[in-house]
């Protein structure tokens, strides 16, 4: 005991702990030796120490008396500890070499960095680690330890900046979404979603959409539509609204119904084949068209009928296909004999209805400015006239909502689906001369050709032929569906598109032999029909449609100017303005409207009247063939120049059920071509008959007279 302690006096004396100071920091003291041990050697003999007694301490203490943790691990009874009592002596006898041996294999200066990662602090200032091998070896490691918490700090950096930016991006992501979401809502007119009262009823929001089939923009610039012109003064157009492509009837009328480009509705045209259901749709035949699996999209009267808003729908192009299995709550079926009286007087008849079956949406369909004006031709004396009796038309339902006292209650909304050009026997273009007919399957639509090869192997070879001949034919443009159609037509995306197309130019026609043959008919000056058509490029000025709408859902400055836009837009319009959702389009126009300025504005744009196809002046003295033609077929019969099948194709009304087909009575024998005074005389007759029905100053007598 006294020689512990002696030692113990030795190592705390003054010069001991001096000398030991001095050797702290000390490169020359690192190898120095105390009673014949090495600095090294007197840590590890320290450190056996202070293990020995720590592990005495502990088997010394009886088991009952140890924590929770040695109970669970060292067991609890006598006969546990005197197990462990046994073992403990053992295990002191073989931790040095196990010690030294891990210590051989892992090298001090392993164990230096591992020591100073765990303690997390500097070697160098801690007393207990002061006196180590190698200060170079510490300095070194400590360089390695900083440069990977430097790494870890600049990945967590990393990591942070990444977290952020895409955090960032997300967040904008998110905004713009709930821009656009809020682009698309629309703040109503205060008065568009409300009940108003004329003095004896209640009415809901009430709209009623009139169109005008054929009535083409510049129309309303010959003096003859005092009612429609006024209306624009009153409510709210553009200069003009634009057609979808193809700019026929059913395509269109059913696009103004849902707002959905023809790719996306399905009805691509009058007359299309589909390779899937192999089935042709013929718009003037119910049996192939009136059938739901033709109709895509939901039309309004189903979007209204679902919402519970009542739908009534007279004569619509689509109305009596039970598109979704969804009724209007009223629908008339065509009827191409109804006056335009009967037309003003079914369409009061829905607005005075009780209150609890009245329709809020009144959808009406006026097929005579279409019907003339293929029949005689845009610019005729009679489309004239067709054109003051449908302005008379719509005088008669404005004065009866007037009458009713609901001008400031119910909306009205006039559109029509697309223009018209004049045809000419002298732009017309004969198809056998562009196309093999017998490598073709199918043709769709007309005046612009959709052709289905028999072999589609054969369809580049097709193009490649027709690309070279429209050289030649500077009046077609010829195109693939899948590869160089206009991107502006949305005419490609859906499989009833046919893959090649002849688009002719306004004003002109491509004619099968069949119909017409296009040289006898030029060489004898024959007339064409129909004398107008439509279907071309629905931008061209000749196609160009009306929309002008007035009521509270159009609270506007009378005479307000919208810019120019497509029909897919009507939908949207007309829904919002009866309170509808509308069903997920291509339009993008919704109320309330935002006009450009007025009409009236000084440096306005002005209406303008396209230039329509002029016919050249006939021959003098056409040539005649020295024999008759045999077959007395089409080609030399003057205006009986198309066969019943083919009329039924070039009419967009269907005359067998309410027009009337051109006036043959004056027409040559089949089996002659006309000499030039009988087609002098033809003319003068022509022009004779249209002066008698529009002034009436000659009579029936006289008439017949000059037939005679």
């Amino acid at each position: 005991m006294a020689t512990s302690s002696r030692e113990k006096a030795g190592l705390l004396s003054r010069k001991s702990y001096d000398d030991d100071a001095a050797s702290i920091g000390s490169h020359e003291a690192e190898n120095a030796s105390v009673d014949g041990r090495t600095l090294e050697e007197l840590e590890e003999q320290d450190r056996e120490v202070f293990e020995d007694d720590y592990e005495e301490s502990i088997t010394s203490v009886p088991p009952s008396h140890r924590g929770g943790l040695a109970q669970i691990f060292r067991g609890v009874g006598a006969s546990q500890g005197n197990v462990e009592s046994e073992k403990t002596p053992e295990k002191k006898s073989r931790r040095p070499t196990k010690r030294h041996r891990e210590r051989r294999r892992r090298g001090e200066e392993e164990s230096e960095l591992m020591y100073e990662m765990e303690e997390g602090g500097d070697a160098s200032q801690s007393p207990s680690r002061s006196r180590t091998p190698s200060r170079g070896s510490s300095e070194s490691d400590l360089h390695r330890l900083g440069k990977i918490q430097e790494d870890k700090r600049a990945r967590k950096r990393r990591r942070f900046v990444h977290a952020i930016i895409h955090i960032g991006i997300i967040a904008l992501f998110a905004f713009l979404l709930w821009a656009a979401y809020r682009a698309t809502l629309f703040t109503r007119p205060s008065l568009a979603l409300a009940s108003l009262s004329n003095g004896t009823s209640t009415f809901l929001p009430t709209t009623i959409l009139i169109s005008l089939d054929g009535f083409r923009a510049d129309f309303l610039q010959r003096g003859l539509t005092p009612t429609l012109n006024a209306f624009i003064q009153e409510g709210v157009s553009p200069l003009y609204m634009l057609p979808s492509f193809p700019s026929v009837t059913f395509p269109n009328h059913y696009t103004m119904v849902t707002g959905l480009y023809p790719e996306s509705h399905g009805v691509v045209g009058n007359t299309f084949w589909d390779p899937n259901l192999q089935a042709e749709f013929y718009y003037t035949d119910p049996a192939r068209s009136m059938d739901p699996k033709w109709w895509g999209g939901e039309p309004l009267w189903v979007s209204a009928e679902k919402q519970g808003v009542r739908t009534a729908v007279h004569m619509w192009p689509g109305s009596e296909a039970h598109i979704l299995g969804v009724e209007p709550s009223s629908m008339d079926k065509y009827n191409g004999k109804e006056t335009l009286e009967n037309k003003v007087s079914r369409v009061l008849s829905f607005i005075d209805q009780p209150e609890e079956t009245r329709p809020q949406l009144i959808l009406a369909y006026v097929p005579v400015v279409d019907t003339d004006g293929h029949l005689y031709g845009p610019n005729s004396t009679e489309i004239r006239q067709t054109i003051s009796d449908v302005d008379d038309m719509l005088q008669s339902i404005f004065m009866g909502l007037t009458q009713r006292n609901l001008s400031e209650i119910v909306n009205v909304v006039v559109v029509s689906d697309h223009g018209m050009a004049t045809t000419d026997v002298t732009r017309l273009i004969q198809f056998e001369d562009l196309v093999n007919v017998d490598e073709i399957e199918h043709i769709d639509g007309w005046p612009l050709y959709g052709l289905r090869p028999k072999n589609i192997d054969d369809l580049d070879r097709i193009y490649t032929d027709l690309k070279v001949k429209a050289k030649d034919y500077p009046a077609i443009d010829v195109y693939l569906r899948d590869r160089d159609m206009p991107e502006r037509y949305h005419f490609q995306h859906n499989a009833r598109i046919a893959p090649l197309w002849i688009v002719p130019k306004a004003g002109w026609a491509i004619v099968q032999r069949a119909e017409f043959d296009v040289a006898r008919g030029q060489a004898s000056g024959a007339v064409y029909h129909p004398r107008g058509l439509h279907g071309y490029d629905h931008e061209h000025p000749l196609m160009r449609a009306i929309f002008v709408a007035r009521g509270p859902a159009f609270a506007h400055a009378p005479g307000s100017r919208l810019p120019v836009f497509q029909n897919t837009d009507v939908y949207n319009v007309v829904a919002d303005s009866v309170g509808v959702v509308p069903a997920p389009n291509n339009g993008s126009l919704r109320l309330p409207l935002r006009p450009l300025g007025l009409h009236s504005d000084p440096g306005a744009p002005r209406p303008e009247a396209p230039d329509d196809p002029v016919p050249p002046p006939p021959p003098a003295t056409p040539d005649l063939p020295s024999e008759p033609d045999e077959a007395g077929g089409p080609g030399g019969d003057g205006d009986d120049d198309v066969d019943d099948e083919a009329a039924g194709k070039m009419l967009d009304s269907d005359l067998s059920e309410g027009g009337a087909g051109p006036d043959d009575s004056d027409s040559p024998d089949k089996t002659q071509l006309r000499p030039w005074w009988q087609w002098l005389l033809d003319k003068w007759k022509e022009a004779e008959q249209k002066l008698s029905k529009l002034f009436g100053k000659v009579g029936s007598d006289d008439q017949d007279d000059e037939a005679s």
